[in-house]
């Protein structure tokens, strides 16, 4: 069968608003997909249903469509996205309302059955990730545009696919593949340059979006329209692959792929050839993402600037310890931003952070601004803080949990209101880690010099709830031979000492000259707490690549 080109327009809510045009008009598309969901974004959505009981999906899908749906219907382009968030029934209706005020003949149907928020009192929303084969079937009995509610990202990919080459549920490596390009996609431009340890070596000031070309077998070439920015190698691919991910083992609703088998290889500018993908039958549950308000925070930034940092920030704590007392959680971090003898007051300055917590909006809301700002003309020379604290915000809390296939209702709903249901997983294997694989020879000894790692290696970093992943690549085989001796896990945690205290785990994927390392707890209850300075682990990569070491003067 022919070559399936699927594009992506969106990598969050939030994303470049004119990818839509841009993809419809910047070359040849069969499939463009929208991914707009995170964990952060269910909770958002979440909180608007909560005021509007017909809201709970991503409005900028239906102001994009607005200017795109015309070029769409005439170009023959399928869209597929998961805008529907925790009501694609509910936007599917709206993109119906609104095509047809446009005079736009197009079929819009929508997969449901993910919201499990009734059997889990408490969550303020609570989603099965579902695979690809609600929207497979949405688009075999014909769709124009599938909305989807919580659905893995991958899904986007691996349903289009199905339904275009006539796959079943037990065709593994097929799926597997699929579900590689879809990981590459899900994120845009992250695969075409942003956000890329390497961006230096091209133009990314305005990366085009990604696409992906399949074929019967699985394979893919992942690559981008024709004279957009941004570039796509085998170093920006890897690094998307690496993202969000943990172990060999990358599993969902489909078919658990096998990371370690992904070849990839440059087959000619702006394009990279994945093949090579192995599948294995999916785990027996589904994963389950649970968002529930978690109470209120509020921070305050205190500037510190010149002699007596160290002082200055024990009076701060001391004078607000009192008023701190009932706030069921306190958290300081001293920030030396500052330099000696700096030559503009901003690099002469540190800043001492203050977060609080408690479940009640008033213990961080009008008692710290009140306690904060009071000291205004009472405490160290040069105070001042960065903005006066607010009334305190809600946060949110993730955790999974997981529940058998057969517990959700995984339903197709056409085009003409037909309703489909979506087997379960028949063939399930329990997850287990795949065994170590072996290692290359250690580079011999020879000089070394004092340098920063990421002058041989890259890094891509991202949360998975409460915890992160950093996975590092080598570009060269002596850089790889060097990385999966020397990055230890004990290594890793002295170049970070914030995971000094926290369980860490080393995937090694040889294929792609890459290591993997898994933070647990490093993020709390994961973004929409915001634990930390960096919520999502995204530079926690960079943070690695800064760090000094001894690396051999050959790899310089």
């Amino acid at each position: 069968m022919s070559t399936l080109r699927v594009g992506n327009a969106s990598g969050f809510y939030g994303d470049r608003f004119d990818a839509l045009r841009e993809m419809l008009t910047g070359g040849e598309l069969d499939v463009l997909t929208g991914d707009y969901l995170a964990e952060l974004t269910m909770l958002i959505l979440g909180r608007d249903r909560l005021k509007d009981p017909g809201a709970g999906y991503a409005r900028t899908f239906l102001r994009q469509l607005e200017d795109s749906l015309g070029l769409a219907h005439e170009r023959g382009v399928k869209l597929v996205a998961n805008a529907g968030g925790l009501n694609p029934a509910g936007l599917a209706d709206r993109v119906r309302e609104l095509a047809d005020r446009l005079g736009i003949p197009v079929r819009v149907a929508h997969v449901e059955g993910d919201d499990l928020t009734a059997q889990h009192p408490g969550s303020l929303a609570a989603h099965a990730y579902l695979g690809g084969f609600g929207i497979a079937a949405c688009l075999r009995e014909g769709a124009d545009i599938v909305v989807t509610g919580r659905v893995t990202d991958a899904a986007l990919v691996t349903g289009p696919a199905a339904a275009h080459f006539g796959w079943g549920p037990g065709e593994y490596d097929r799926l597997a593949g699929a579900v590689v390009a879809g990981h590459v996609l899900e994120c845009g431009t992250q695969a075409t340059g942003g956000n890329y340890s390497f961006f230096r070596e091209g133009d990314v000031r305005h990366p085009g979006f990604p696409l992906a070309e399949l074929h019967e077998d699985g394979t893919a070439v992942i690559t981008k329209h024709p004279g957009t920015g941004g570039f796509v190698d085998v170093g920006t691919v890897t690094a998307q692959l690496l993202y969000e991910t943990g172990g060999a083992r990358y599993a969902g609703p489909d078919v658990t792929a096998r990371l370690d088998t992904v070849r990839l290889t440059q087959d000619g500018p702006d394009r990279v050839r994945v093949d090579g993908v192995r599948g294995e039958p999916p785990p027996p549950t589904l994963k389950v993402g649970l968002n529930r308000l978690g109470g209120f925070r509020n921070e305050v930034s205190f500037v510190l600037t010149g002699l007596d940092i160290e002082a200055k920030a024990a009076l701060v704590k001391g004078q607000l310890e009192a008023a701190l007392g009932k706030v069921g959680e306190v958290r300081w971090d001293l920030v030396r931003t500052d330099r000696p003898d700096a030559d503009t007051e901003e690099t002469a300055s540190a800043l001492l952070r203050l977060v609080v917590r408690d479940p009640d909006q008033e213990a961080v809301g009008r008692v710290l601004s009140g306690a904060a700002i009071e000291l205004a003309l009472a405490s160290y020379p040069g105070f001042h803080v960065l903005a006066p604290p607010g009334k305190g915000a809600p946060y949110g809390v993730f955790e999974d949990v997981y529940v058998p296939h057969g517990a959700v209702p995984h339903v197709a709903v056409l085009h003409d209101g037909r309703r489909v249901s979506v087997a379960p997983a028949q063939d399930t294997v329990v997850l287990e880690e795949v065994p170590e694989p072996p290692l290359p020879e250690p580079l011999p000894s020879g000089p070394t010099r004092r340098a920063p790692l990421g002058l041989v290696v890259g890094a891509r970093s991202g949360d998975k709830g409460g915890n992160a992943n950093v996975g590092v690549w080598a570009r060269t085989d002596e850089a790889w031979s060097w990385l999966a001796h020397t990055l230890t896990v004990d290594r890793f945690r002295e170049l970070l000492p914030e995971t000094a205290d926290l369980p860490v785990t080393r995937h090694a994927l040889p294929g792609l000259r890459a290591l993997n390392f898994v933070v647990e707890g490093i993020l709390g209850a994961g973004v929409a707490a915001q634990h930390r300075f960096d919520p999502q682990a995204k530079a926690l990569g960079e943070w690695l690549r800064a760090r000094h070491l001894d690396i051999p003067e050959e790899l310089l």
